[in-house]
């Protein structure tokens, strides 16, 4: 921020434009209507440019809307798109409810989603959205871009991924901890929970990580564990627990306080016990984490995996294409928020086998 403030007086030989969902007939209907099981085109640009700003409301009748419309932005007249997800959990919402929060790239406020992520592209980029759902959606946008004659050929592609896992508790090899104390160990990090696994040559600028469980106790100290080019053991970045990797502390122990800052926060809390949902970012903005051929972004859940749950997260980097393909988008039925113990009807299974049920 205190870059783009001290760069603020330079003048460019760049055009502003923007495309967004104003009523060309000069009339007030300045929205765009998705019908069940329709796709548009919301923004199709031509050229060299970079997206500086995008701004989205919804309105839908529709439980869980935020996880039943999905985002997809291609650049380069790319055939697979480098950003794929639902839509309020690229905006930093995780469990398909909307919650107010503030940082740097990402703001939810009054039902308004903003992102600030920079978006350069060479030759043209695409952005389109998908109603997965069984009703209407209206949404309202702004897609504010530059045009460029170029770009710099050292300019990365934003990317933007979305996954999801039932996590369950690892078998772990026990031994002694460093003071000599009998202790399940974590010596490879193959059961983490992973947040991107990329390849390729770029930098991870943050994801947020988003979890439910009905397991009373504190779900943290899982390590952050980052893995860069191809690294086995141990990763070029380890943690000390899931709290420290999220710049937080102590169990996020003033558990009735949600906090947001511009790079981390802690922006949804569950239960006193630590059951129910919680959600936290951290945004590698001042701190990007390099690579050169591949990428691993792993974090435990809980001690050595000793916890159970629904984990979902958004993982957000820039990479030179070519980029590896995205892992393919669960289907909208397998999107939907969970909850764990209670006494709904439509009790099912997850394909780990744990079971589940949605609201």
């Amino acid at each position: 921020m205190d870059q783009a403030l001290s760069d603020l007086a330079r003048w460019r030989d760049v055009h502003s434009r923007r495309i967004s969902s104003y009523d060309t007939t000069g009339g007030n209907a300045d929205n765009w209507v998705f019908a069940p099981g329709e796709e548009k085109t919301i923004a199709a640009i031509s050229g060299a440019g970079c997206i500086r700003h995008i701004w989205v409301t919804i309105a839908s009748g529709m439980p869980f809307y935020l996880r039943k419309l999905v985002l997809r932005m291609f650049w380069d007249d790319e055939s697979e798109p480098s950003v794929e997800c639902p839509i309020g959990d690229f905006f930093g919402l995780g469990h398909g409810i909307v919650t107010y929060f503030q940082s740097a790239p990402l703001q939810m406020w009054d039902r308004a989603f903003n992102c600030w992520f920079p978006m350069p592209f060479a030759n043209g980029a695409r952005i389109t959205i998908e109603n997965q759902g069984e009703e209407d959606a209206v949404i309202y946008f702004y897609i504010d871009y530059q045009s460029y004659e170029k770009i710099e050929a050292d300019q990365a592609r934003f990317h933007a991924v979305w996954h999801r896992k039932l996590v369950t508790k690892a078998e772990a090899e026990r031994g002694p901890n460093r003071r000599g104390q009998e202790s399940v160990l974590n010596k490879s990090g193959k059961d983490n929970y992973v947040i991107l696994d990329a390849v390729g040559k770029g930098h991870y600028v943050g994801c947020h990580l988003n979890l439910d469980t009905n397991e009373p106790g504190w779900w943290g100290e899982g390590d952050d564990m980052i893995f860069i080019d191809g690294e086995i053991w141990p990763p070029s970045l380890h943690g000390t627990g899931t709290e420290d990797y999220f710049c937080g502390a102590w169990n996020y122990n003033r558990l009735h306080q949600t906090y947001t800052t511009p790079y981390y926060g802690y922006h949804f809390k569950g239960n006193s016990d630590y059951t129910g949902k919680h959600s936290q970012y951290r945004f590698h903005i001042l701190d990007p984490i390099y690579f050169r051929k591949s990428i691993l972004v792993t974090i435990e859940h809980g001690h050595a995996n000793d916890r159970s749950g629904d984990w979902t997260s958004v993982a957000y980097w820039y990479q030179m294409e070519p980029h590896k393909k995205l892992p393919l988008l669960l289907p909208v039925n397998e999107r939907l928020p969970y909850r764990f113990g209670g006494l709904e009807s439509r009790q099912g299974k997850d394909r780990s086998g744990l079971p589940v049920n949605f609201y």
